[in-house]
């Protein structure tokens, strides 16, 4: 049966938030979280949709939306906080270890995860991470990508989307009208997400990394980034990998900030190898 939005749709109610889901896989296969990206309407199923069928067909998927995005509990940025909405969800799904997978804010969090609940995690997977270090080599303060990400948030018209996707890849046929409506969709169903991020910029980061912490990582950790990203550059893979002992890099050319997405095949072919590997 073909993998839908709504056939995969579960509401979790957590310790602090209730969160939604889309899930999918056999339910005594090892888990796997996929945690989204930031802006305006993001979801795990948008980031992830390409992705949660391959996956699925060894390992239980989770794809969460993060509390202050999709159809989960807003949050306000003062109480944002994604790492222990990760282990509040893997509490509430029984679920002593998962692997996550982290796309932009996501890969944060999961890195964040990595440190904070070390016996929880079996393998993390990262791509287009920020390091939450101030740039060296790329673009200094605001990328072209951020700068139109907040312009989202501010101003969520459906030309302002259609930029938002359009920057998000390297391949403009990627940022198709479906996608740009069901984020558009997502935004107007759920204004006070927009609110409640636009209330915290500037305020603090959205996922705040102690390096000296990362280096502790123990898990084996794989991290993506495009060669072409516009939103996060991809010096700061070049740092993590430096960071976690046990990491690799893969770098893909003509390819932007939802590597996920524009590489869907190669990424699903590395990431189910990464994890099935002992």
């Amino acid at each position: 049966m073909e993998l839908t939005y709504d056939s995969t749709s579960r509401m979790v109610p957590t310790r602090s938030w209730n969160i939604h889901t889309n899930q999918a896989g056999p339910a005594d296969a090892p888990a796997v979280i996929l945690l989204h990206g930031s802006g305006p309407g993001a979801t795990g199923w948008s980031n992830f949709q390409h992705n949660i069928p391959a996956l699925a067909e060894r390992y239980r998927v989770i794809a969460a939306d993060m509390p202050g995005w999709g159809e989960s509990d807003p949050v306000t940025w003062a109480d944002r906080d994604h790492p222990t909405a990760v282990a509040d969800l893997m509490d509430a799904l029984g679920l002593e270890k998962a692997a996550l997978i982290g796309n932009s804010m996501g890969g944060g969090t999961t890195i964040r995860f990595g440190y904070e609940h070390p016996d929880r995690v079996t393998k993390l997977i990262t791509m287009g991470s920020s390091n939450g270090a101030p740039a060296l080599f790329g673009p200094g303060g605001l990328t072209e990508g951020l700068k139109i990400l907040q312009k989202g948030y501010r101003r969520p018209t459906f030309d302002t989307m259609r930029e938002l996707v359009d920057v998000m890849t390297f391949d403009g046929s990627f940022a198709t009208d479906e996608l740009i409506q069901g984020r558009a969709a997502m935004v107007a169903a759920h204004p006070e997400h927009n609110q409640n991020f636009i209330d915290g910029i500037g305020k603090r980061a959205i996922v705040e990394l102690d390096h000296a912490k990362v280096a502790t990582i123990q898990a084996p950790t794989l991290l993506f980034h495009g060669r072409d990203d516009r939103v996060v550059h991809f010096e700061n893979s070049l740092r993590l990998v430096q960071l976690i002992p046990d990491a690799a890099l893969v770098l893909i050319n003509r390819c932007g900030h939802w590597l996920q997405i524009e590489h869907a095949d190669t990424f699903n072919r590395m990431v189910l190898e990464f994890l099935d590997r002992s």
